[in-house]
């Protein structure tokens, strides 16, 4: 949840404000004012009264106002405003009336005429007073030289004894700007919104594999089964067959039919489905639909970096901007950073980061999440068969440290895990060794905003235990992951994961405050049991000490599916435990093998659940809460449960899951009830306006919309009700998947967020690396042979290449369980650098023939068997164990 406004109010506190407005209204028209009850028509039939005085200047200036750097007048019967040079933001220079009421669930219209000398985009808005200025209602209108009418209508989310009608006019070029007939009534007919869905023809915009499932869902008040045609970009007739009669979908109270053409495998664009006498959006069957979609979803979180310049030859010149937060006027900066009021008595350096959603908040439960997952993208290459990891290395990625040597993919985590060290609180402090919440504005940031620009002070929110835990658990995992790059780096993140972990056994219970919302979302957690359990399973798997070992078993939350992967949710950032049930299940840690077979039936049982969920409903999306209670950021938990089917695909090798993953890709590029691909530039009807403070084209023309690979959070059951006020306007009463609006002003559906984007990366990765969907092929048979003696263990490992071409040189990598360490080898060259070895030949076995085998071994310090690692890679591909 990335909320930028308070929760309404209750019910009760909703009917006081009412009785309180109407109130106050009774007494103006008492009094003789011009104000009376909203919707209240006069007994002749002329329209609902007046809320706007002086609206056509007839009476000179009062009661409006403006800012002080600019000057106004009547001028003609208008009233003209000069607007300056070198203004940033539209609300450095704002004409306003005050005192102006509203009453909950009324509707309203706003009408009035403008002129710019100059042309102008204005924020014309309906909103509080004061701080936070929440608004009711947030547009952008283009005025030019002709005088056009505008109208709004909208409909107020909350009663209000003295709101405020805003027109922000400044961040554009010097001119004049007048303002005539401004207009507002109560009792309009609230607008009946009807989503543009396009097609009723449901399809993968981008595509499909070759050899994936190729399903589809049309939308028709039809009863019977229904013919549809599969159709080649040249129109030939490529496929046919019948619909099959679904009912009543209830994500989308829709009658819908459903289509399966898998069969299919021939490559090709332009691919179309025709049923019920309508078409699809095209679209492609191919092995390399996601090859963009990997670096795209990964170079959202450069241009989301905070201290840095975002360089135009990277992503693009539309996104280039200067480094943010960096202290250069008007930013003061997050080099030097206070805590809040009575917090501390020290102030940090915490440059870096990425900024967390649409607004510039820095949160530690928020990075860690997603920080864990870029990690984890990374790390896979390391553990499953198929996955390569050469388009995440050195120069793949749009990242500003090509040539540096460490695969881009770490460089990015690194900008965040950075940031996250800084946040711990100093020794010698109280809370030592724990970890501050969250950075933020003491306010809420404007929209839009360019990061350099933003002029307010930056703040450090109290530490908090889960927060603590989140670097525990990162950083750990940055220990083992970054050991063969950067030892002084690994060895840093080992020190503070295991401080941080000390720190919050010391302290379990430091909550975050709830009510810590200004400038910035909460994110409190009253239950941390789950981060505990992430952070032991990453400390284990790294140390392999005996002491996080016992604190997964003690665990309640060990074993248990229900709880680590609910049935109507998944992982998120409050829900933690399921990334440490991931890492246990995939990479080599000191679990015996009826524990290691444990943590992965938690994995395939959950998967089982999220496949069915696939299979059953009726637009195939591995998601079904409860009540269809599509939550803020639905699409990640969608992404999330999918990030737990692709694991099982890796684990198991069982396409019913493989599958499972594709046919949530479907759901979020096009094949849901709103026709809709989620992410930005793939699919004929992406989004395009996601809630962003630099990607608000629809806000400032100036700026550019969302690069391609950005995430929208998607549909929200509880928009409506949770002060977004385009939500509160057009989604009231919307069906669970329908709650959607490709809106920049909608932050409950269409944020965007990295711990949203990092699963996207992750199940791209995975997408691209499934080719045609068919699965791996493997060309070689690894056999780990290991033998204990008093102090440790003798270990033989064959290699045999079971393809039809010699593999000259070849290079077996894989990682070691724990703190392992490799003493004598022999009949190979073998580096360990962390727990990453790497094997290469000799001179005289430096070529392995079709059907040779290379036998090759090593001492190692561990007492007992060395565990077998699972999966050795040849070349960087996937062996089969022997």
């Amino acid at each position: 949840m990335n909320a930028s406004t308070p929760p309404p109010p209750t019910g009760r506190t909703r009917a006081r404000r009412r009785r309180r407005v109407l109130a106050a209204l009774a007494l103006a028209a008492l009094a003789g004012g011009a104000l009376t009850a909203p919707g209240a028509a006069a007994e002749d039939g002329d329209p609902a009264p007046e809320q706007i005085t002086n609206g056509d200047f007839a009476a000179g200036t009062a009661p409006w106002w403006w800012t002080a750097n600019t000057t106004a007048a009547v001028t003609d019967g208008r009233l003209c405003a000069d607007v300056p040079a070198g203004t940033a933001n539209p609300w450095d220079v704002i004409i306003g009336q005050n005192d102006i009421p509203l009453v909950a669930g009324e509707s309203y219209t706003l009408t009035y005429t403008a002129t710019s000398t100059a042309p102008l985009a204005i924020h014309t808005n309906v909103q509080m007073a004061t701080d936070p200025y929440t608004t009711d209602l947030s547009a952008t209108d283009t005025i030019g030289t002709e005088a056009v009418p505008v109208t709004h209508v909208f409909t107020a989310t909350t009663d209000r004894d003295a709101a405020q009608v805003a027109f922000q006019i400044g961040g554009g070029a010097a001119g004049t700007f007048c303002l005539d007939d401004v207009s507002l009534r109560g009792g309009a007919e609230p607008p009946v919104y009807e989503p543009d869905t396009g097609s009723p023809v449901r399809v993968n915009q981008v595509g499909y594999l070759p050899r994936g499932p190729k399903n589809g869902t049309l939308v028709t008040d039809a009863a019977e089964p229904l013919t549809w045609t599969l159709r080649a970009a040249d129109g030939t007739a490529a496929a046919t067959g019948t619909t099959v009669p679904g009912g009543t979908d209830p994500t989308s109270r829709q009658n819908v039919h459903t289509f399966d053409f898998s069969t299919v495998t021939t490559p090709g664009d332009g691919y179309t489905v025709e049923a019920d006498g309508q078409v699809s959006e095209p679209f492609s069957i191919r092995s390399d639909l996601y090859d963009t979609l990997r670096r795209d979803s990964l170079a959202y979180f450069y241009q989301n970096r905070s201290g840095i310049e975002i360089d135009g030859d990277l992503v693009g010149e539309q996104y280039a901007r200067p480094a943010g937060h960096l202290g250069v006027a008007p930013n003061k900066g997050d080099t030097d950073v206070p805590c809040q009021p009575g917090v501390c008595d020290y102030r940090l350096d915490v440059r870096g980061g990425w900024y967390d959603a649409g607004d510039q908040g820095k949160y530690v439960v928020n990075g860690g999440i997603a920080v864990a997952e870029l990690m984890d993208t990374y790390e896979r290459t390391l553990t499953a068969d198929g996955a390569e990891s050469a388009e995440l290395g050195d120069g793949a990625l749009a990242v500003p440290e090509h040539g540096n040597g460490v695969p881009d993919i770490l460089d990015e985590a690194r900008w965040e895990l950075d940031f996250m060290l800084r946040m711990q609180v100093p020794a010698g402090q109280p809370l030592a060794g724990m970890v501050h919440h969250k950075i933020h504005d003491a306010q809420w940031t404007g929209l839009p905003m360019m990061p350099d620009q933003d002029p307010q002070q930056r703040e450090l929110h109290p530490p908090s235990t889960a927060a603590t835990l989140n670097l525990a658990a990162a950083a750990a995992q940055c220990a083992r992951l970054y050991a063969p790059y950067d030892a002084e780096f690994a060895t840093r993140c080992r020190t503070a994961a295991e401080t941080a972990w000390t720190a919050a056994k010391a302290h379990p219970d430091v909550l975050a405050d709830p009510a810590d919302g200004t400038g910035g979302g909460t994110y409190s957690d009253d239950d941390v049991s789950d981060e505990f359990y992430w952070a032991a399973a990453e400390l284990f798997t790294t140390t392999g000490k005996e002491t996080y070992r016992q604190a997964l078993l003690d665990s309640p939350l060990h074993g248990d599916t229900d709880a680590v992967f609910p049935a109507d949710g998944g992982m998120w950032w409050g829900g933690t435990a399921g990334l440490g049930v991931l890492t246990l299940a995939t990479v080599p840690n000191g679990l015996t093998d009826d524990q290691l077979a444990g943590v992965r039936s938690v994995v395939t049982t959950a998967a089982d659940r999220y496949a069915a969920q696939t299979e059953d409903q009726l637009y195939g999306v591995p998601y079904a809460p409860n009540g269809q209670n599509y939550v803020w950021g639905s699409n990640s938990q969608v992404l999330n449960n999918m990030i737990v089917l692709a694991t099982a695909a890796d684990l198991t090798g069982t396409d019913r899951y493989r599958d499972a993953v594709l046919r949530g890709t479907d759901y979020l590029l096009g094949r849901n009830p709103l026709n809709q691909s989620y992410v930005t530039g793939y699919g004929e009807r992406s989004s395009q306006n996601q809630h962003h403070r630099v990607w608000a084209h629809q806000s400032d023309p100036a700026l550019p919309h969302p690069p391609a690979g950005s995430l929208a959070g998607g549909p929200n059951l509880t928009a409506p009700t949770s002060g977004d006020p385009e939500a509160a306007a057009k989604l009231t009463g919307c069906a669970a998947a329908m709650c959607y609006l490709d809106d920049n002003g909608s932050y409950a559906t269409n944020e965007v967020a990295i711990n949203w984007n990092a699963p996207l990366a992750y199940i791209a990765s995975y997408l691209d690396d499934a080719g045609d969907g068919a699965g791996p092929v493997r060309s070689c048979r690894v056999t780990y042979s290991s033998h204990p003696w008093s102090t440790g263990s003798t270990t033989t490992v064959t290699v045999k290449n079971t393809g039809t071409e010699a593999v000259t040189p070849w290079s077996l990598t894989w990682l070691l369980p724990g703190d392992q360490r490799l003493s004598h080898t022999w009949s190979a060259e073998l580096t360990q650098y962390g727990r990453t070895v790497t094997a290469a030949p000799l001179s005289w076995n430096r070529t392995l023939a079709p059907g040779a085998s290379v036998d090759f071994g090593f001492n190692s310090s561990v007492t007992g068997a060395a565990l077998d690692p699972g999966t050795v890679k040849l070349n960087g591909r996937a062996c089969t164990a022997g």
